[in-house]
């Protein structure tokens, strides 16, 4: 009777796990495609992929999981980048984006001296 409990004390304790890494998960998966919109750039496979989990202390000095997802974007649609949502908690701690080519069309054309004020 006392190994049933436990059983389904640790199979509960699981499922919690998991349904608040699904939030983890679904968190990271929003502010990425947050931040794509706002660099106007495509998300690809709409996916986020758990790389890294680990525990860190916070500036309060409490231990939080954190967890390192990846997600892949491209500028022209003919790239693809890798980047870098870390999460701590359900808490966006950082997204790392690295530099990319925008396509020829969003790069404002050159001007000459003569387009200068007082010229």
């Amino acid at each position: 009777m006392p190994t049933d409990t436990v059983l389904i004390a640790l199979l509960i304790a699981a499922y919690l796990y998991w349904r608040h890494a699904q939030q983890v998960k679904e968190a990271a998966l929003a502010a990425t495609r947050r931040q794509c919109r706002l660099c106007e750039v495509q998300m690809l496979d709409d996916y986020v992929a758990l790389s890294r989990f680990g525990l860190e202390r916070t500036k309060a000095g409490k231990l939080r999981i954190l967890r390192r997802f990846t997600f892949e974007f491209s500028a022209t649609g003919k790239d693809r980048y890798q980047d870098v949502c870390i999460m701590q908690g359900t808490e966006v701690v950082a997204i790392e984006m690295p530099a990319y080519r925008s396509p020829p069309d969003l790069i404002p054309p050159a001007f000459s001296a003569e387009d200068l004020p007082g010229s």
